[in-house]
């Protein structure tokens, strides 16, 4: 049994956290890594360009072990970290739900500060009721558009994919499409919907071979080349008038709160 110590890379341990539990009790291992085959030759030609490896947030959308979401986020980020990125999986077990009293709590911090640390995420999540989970929209809430004069989310590049129980759907991709945007980060084209997920992994928790399994490496190596083509414009791309306008009159950029605080200082004349 491999193990890993570090917390960000689980998905590096075999057997997988959610890997079925066979009849003489060992979690079931698959004797291949069909990621290790992949031709990503160019991807990782141009990866390989940059100083430094991509920083890349994965976040998926279930509490459960063997959750098809946190399966199908885990091969995303070994795809990534074949390319060559450093891959970071985020834990959303123990995040409190969305209130705006607990964001001193150890999993918020840790979940703010590798978005920060982040240049490019990857969210997945399964479609429950037509749309994304409550695990999924919690963790993307409880990351703020602005903490003064950080964007915590701001310029990075996302992808994503969602897990279906049923037949493809393109509600739950759509719909962090729009976060996304939302979030004013760069979101890529392609995207990943995998349907009857219940059936497209192996015990040890593997993707089977298809197309569907094809278009998550299409969105993988997307992910990373948009990130080589726009990051080293980033700066520029997030040099906004507004904020430029803020900063001189204030002195630094404002948290939301505090710019609503100063519209309820503003008391309406007769004129207005």
């Amino acid at each position: 049994m491999a193990m890993s110590t570090d917390p960000y890379k689980v998905y590096t341990v075999s057997p997988i956290p959610g890997a079925e539990t066979l009849p003489d009790g060992t979690k079931a291992v698959d004797a291949k890594d069909w990621v290790k085959d992949l031709d990503l030759e160019t991807v990782t030609k141009m990866h390989q360009t940059r100083n430094e490896k991509i920083k890349v947030l994965v976040l998926y959308g279930s509490l459960r072990e063997r959750s098809f979401s946190k399966l199908m986020a885990f091969e995303a980020a070994r795809i990534l970290d074949r390319i060559g990125c450093e891959v970071r999986v985020y834990d959303p077990m123990g995040l409190p739900v969305k209130d705006d009293v607990q964001h001193d709590h150890p999993k918020v911090q840790e979940l703010r500060n590798l978005s920060i640390w982040s240049e490019a995420q990857f969210w997945c999540s399964p479609e429950q009721h037509g749309n994304i989970t409550a695990v999924m929209k919690n963790q993307i809430d409880w990351i703020p558009l602005s903490t003064g004069s950080v964007r915590p989310t701001q310029g990075r590049i996302l992808g994503f994919a969602q897990v279906n129980g049923g037949s493809q759907s393109f509600n739950t991709v759509n719909t962090l499409r729009i976060l996304g945007r939302w979030m004013r980060m760069f979101v890529i084209p392609n995207q990943s919907s995998l349907p009857l997920a219940w059936k497209s992994f192996t015990p040890g928790g593997k993707l089977k071979p298809s197309g569907n399994r094809d278009r998550l490496v299409d969105v993988c190596e997307e992910l990373v080349k948009v990130s080589m083509i726009i990051g080293p414009h980033m700066d520029l791309l997030n040099d906004r008038f507004s904020e430029r306008e803020e900063t001189k009159a204030k002195g630094r950029l404002l948290t939301q709160a505090e710019k609503e605080a100063e519209k309820d200082k503003v008391v309406p004349t007769a004129t207005d």
